[in-house]
């Protein structure tokens, strides 16, 4: 809500923010708003409602009186469904002949609105409609829709030089739609209106035009979308027939190529079974090869092994042989030693004693038994025997 000069002798309400013109080919054109109440009261409701009822009088007694210019009121469309729309939030503005505030409203007063309600609406219609030669002489009618915003800052500029918004649409918008679609039209052939390329590219050509024009009057255009074009019957069945044609032809280039890509897919798979098969026989082959050349080299390897065995029992043998020679020799040698020195030994005591009698003697000593006793008997003549007997108890016996 902003403060009214309580000097101005007039307060009007007219649409800002995102607003659409909507031309529907022959039926003429649609003006819709989306208007957004924020209140803070009832009581200031009930003022907003009352300012925007006045106003929308006023507009409906503009509208009836330019009839004839093609203006058509809500009553005159409420039979026929408003056209969809695509716009954001829009908001409404107050303007008057002298410099003053804007202040948010609705357009529509049959019905109160409650507050932060927001509403889309047919404001008004206008009979006009885009209809031009195209470049080959055909004759194109159009149905597009035209999005524009009021700025706040432009609303009293806006109301000065061309008053509501029905005027602002007739004097200014509509006429530079006409113009600039038909210009820009002109350059085009029928087909390029049919075809997606052409139409975007006019699409993209009409909305910078527009947009650059009306900026300098203080509007701005968001959007110019084309949603149906409308070319004469006599270029359209042949356009349309060369393009089922043409889409027929790629549709059948594309079930040839699918056909193709099967094809070369059932090959490769084919392909890459016999593969499989080959892969499985070679690897079958290598397994059994590697399983008798390991069987090989196992038997192999146990053959040298049981080899080496041998040579090393024979080597073993060899070695105990000679062990055992040896031991036998150093045996033999070492008796021979041993007897020879006991030799040596007797050779040396005989040479000690000159008589070899003597050495018998001692020899024979010697090998008596270390437990035999001496024990003198006298005996007289013929009792020798009988003194023997009553000796034998005391010798020992061996």
């Amino acid at each position: 809500l902003y403060y009214i000069n309580p000097r101005a002798y007039q307060v009007d309400v007219l649409e800002i923010g995102m607003n659409q013109v909507s031309i529907l080919g022959r039926s003429g054109s649609v003006v819709l708003t989306k208007g957004q109440i924020a209140t803070a009261g009832k009581a200031l409701e009930s003022l907003q409602q009352t300012t925007i009822q006045t106003q929308q009088a006023k507009r409906e007694e503009y509208l009836e009186k330019n009839r004839e210019r093609g203006f058509l009121t809500q009553q005159a469309l409420s039979a026929a469904p408003a056209p969809a729309s695509s716009l954001a939030r829009g908001k409404r503005a107050v303007g008057k002949p002298a410099p003053g505030v804007a202040h948010d409203a609705a357009v529509m007063p049959q019905k109160a609105l409650p507050s932060a309600a927001v509403q889309e609406a047919v404001a008004f219609g206008i009979e006009r409609f885009v209809e031009f030669p195209s470049r080959d002489g055909f004759q194109i009618l159009l149905d597009m829709t035209v999005e524009f915003e009021l700025l706040p800052e432009h609303i009293a500029s806006i109301y000065m030089l061309y008053g509501d918004l029905p005027a602002v649409v007739e004097k200014i918008i509509l006429p530079q739609i006409l113009s600039i679609s038909r210009l820009k039209g002109s350059t085009y052939k029928a087909r390029d209106f049919i075809d997606g390329e052409g139409r975007q590219l006019f699409q993209k050509e009409m909305t910078a035009e527009l947009t650059s024009v009306l900026k300098d009057k203080l509007i701005v255009i968001h959007n110019a979308i084309i949603r149906h074009v409308e070319v004469p019957v006599q270029i359209l069945e042949p356009i349309q027939e060369a393009s089922l044609a043409k889409e027929q032809d790629l549709t059948n280039k594309s079930r040839q190529e699918t056909a193709r890509k099967q094809a070369e897919l059932n090959t490769e798979t084919a392909m890459v079974e016999q593969l499989r098969k080959e892969v499985e026989q070679n690897t079958e082959k290598l397994v059994a090869t590697i399983g008798a050349q390991t069987k090989n080299e196992v038997a192999t390897i146990q053959a040298e092994a049981a080899l080496e065995v041998a040579r090393i029992n024979l080597e073993k043998a060899a070695v105990q042989s000679q062990i055992t020679q040896v031991q036998g020799e150093a045996k033999v040698q070492a008796a021979f030693a041993v007897e020879n020195e006991k030799a040596l030994g007797e050779k040396m005591r005989a040479g000690v004693f000159k008589d070899p009698a003597t050495l018998a003697d001692l020899t024979f000593v010697d090998a008596l038994n270390a437990g035999i006793g001496i024990r003198v008997i006298h005996a007289g003549e013929g009792t020798l025997w009988t003194d023997l007997k009553s000796l034998a108890p005391t010798v020992p016996v061996k």
